[in-house]
């Protein structure tokens, strides 16, 4: 379900005309250089395309609004190799509109000791050039991502390829609608939110459909295409019975795969990438979607339970911004439930009802069925396994009814210190940074939610640049959180941040 475009970004070298031709020349050979390098070497998930360098008001003007229209374009690096005069940027940038790196490096590692001359320093000057250029960008009040290194490291490198998956994640904000079926849970505040303000700061459109709507394309689902599915579902998990008559069991795993065959088929013809339920709204489905949820989750649809729209399309961009990363440890919609407060052992334990996604799973997944006293439906298949071990970012997003904030933690997944085999859903269990204590009141004073969009794959920077990108409120919770420091932050954010 994951269909990104196969994006590019362009690498815009400036300078100016004061050094003569060869200077020019040589500009423009170093760049071309750079760009080489950084296509060979296997540290960018995306391509990077080479532009002729930026000397005039006029031209660059022009390549920024080229950017703006190249549908394949997702973001600009720039660089100042040499001097150049910012004000020749103003009308360029003013009219800008996709995410931008400022490259702070040079063509040169070391300093030529015993050849430097003026024409060197003339012409090998980005310490002078980024600094005239980092400036019109603090003056003009422009959001841009700063990266400083020489551009052969691998570091630096990654830090350019971890940039991209945020630029990624931006471009794609405005391509996200999430379909409702149901409304909010009734009297909870958190998952509330305004929709406008959502669709005007991100891009997404939240759009309500009546659940009997795409009961209807659940019925609609043929028998063989339910019985070809369910033969997936045995082929793939592990069928725990425990006990439960075998054929009761299928007919109800069944059930699900009409859910999820339906559903898929509905959100592609509405054009929808993201999907929230509510337990209390089910209409004529004869079950709460959950393993049917699990597997559209896998698929790269977002989620959120309780007509939590918010994290629906978190979760979503979070895959968008993950997508094709080798090595991918998974992301999912998360729900914090219960605490282990045991000295040395402390966490959260991770759950929902039913719909966390298996690409977090560590090991083999099972399906069960159990049955579930909200909802008044038939007892719902649901696949169940613990997740992974490993660093992870838990985020949430809030509306505190003057502005967005973005809640990022720092999360280590770990394993539970005993099996849990009376509980039937899948499971996380981690322990936020700074430690529980901290992270916990750190939370609960930034308003966060007890629903999360997590990941294994993406970081605290990422996620926070994203949130910068789009005009909102970040804060970070990680192992230099003090609470009178935290405390101290809210406070001159509520004022930086007041409309």
């Amino acid at each position: 379900m994951l269909k990104n475009k196969k994006y590019q970004f362009w690498f815009c070298t400036g300078s100016q005309d004061l050094y003569g031709d060869e200077c020019l020349a040589n500009v423009a050979e170093h760049s071309r250089k750079i760009v080489e390098a950084l296509n060979a070497s296997g540290n960018l998930p995306f391509e990077v395309v080479w532009k002729p360098t930026l000397i005039t008001n006029e031209l660059i003007r022009k390549t920024f609004n080229e950017a703006n229209i190249d549908e394949n374009c997702a973001g600009v690096i720039t660089w100042m190799h040499t001097f150049s005069p910012a004000k020749s940027w103003i009308l360029g940038l003013q009219e800008y509109r996709k995410p931008l790196l400022h490259l702070h490096t040079q063509f040169n590692r070391e300093i030529p000791y015993d050849t430097i001359d003026m024409d060197f320093m003339n012409e090998n000057q980005a310490a002078h050039g980024d600094r005239e250029y980092g400036h019109i960008f603090s003056r003009l009040g422009m959001e841009r991502k700063v990266i400083m290194g020489y551009w052969a490291d691998e570091a630096v490198q990654k830090r350019i390829g971890s940039w991209m998956r945020t630029a990624i994640g931006v471009i794609e904000s405005s391509h996200i609608r999430v379909m409702r079926i149901a409304d909010n849970m009734r009297n909870v505040a958190v998952t509330e939110g305004d929709k406008v303000e959502a669709q005007i700061k991100f891009g997404w459109e939240v759009d309500a459909y009546p659940v009997n709507e795409i009961a209807e394309a659940v019925a609609c689902v043929s028998q063989a295409d339910i019985d070809t599915l369910v033969e997936e579902y045995y082929s793939k998990y592990d069928i725990l019975l425990e006990g439960r008559d075998e054929k009761e069991f299928r007919q109800h795993v069944a059930v699900q795969a009409g859910i999820e065959i339906g559903f898929e088929r509905f959100l592609e013809e509405k054009n929808y990438q993201a999907i929230v339920t509510h337990f209390g709204d089910l209409g004529s489905l004869k079950q709460l979607p959950g393993l049917a949820i699990q597997r559209l989750m896998e698929k790269g649809y977002g989620f959120g339970g309780e007509g939590d729209w918010k994290t629906a399309a978190m979760v979503r961009l979070m895959k968008i911004m993950t997508e094709g990363m080798e090595d991918a440890k998974g992301t999912s919609f998360m729900e914090d439930y219960t605490y282990n407060l045991v000295p040395g052992k402390e966490g959260i334990l991770q759950a929902h009802m039913l719909e966390v996604c298996p690409s977090i799973a560590d090991g083999r997944i099972g399906i069960k069925e159990q049955p579930l006293s909200m909802g008044d439906r038939e007892d719902p298949a649901r696949l169940v396994f613990t997740a992974k071990e490993g660093p992870g970012v838990a985020t949430s997003l809030i509306d505190l009814g003057d502005r967005f904030r973005l809640i990022i933690n720092n999360v280590n997944c770990k394993k539970t210190e005993k099996p849990m085999p009376k509980l039937p859903v899948a499971t996380a269990f981690w322990t936020p940074e700074p430690n529980l204590q901290t992270g916990a009141e750190a939370w609960i004073l930034a308003g966060g939610a007890h629903h999360t969009a997590f990941s294994y794959d993406l970081t605290a920077e990422q996620m926070g640049d994203w949130a910068a990108y789009m005009g909102i409120e970040a804060v970070y919770i990680d192992n230099d959180t003090t609470i009178r420091q935290f405390k101290n932050e809210l406070m001159w954010n509520s004022l930086a941040y007041r409309k």
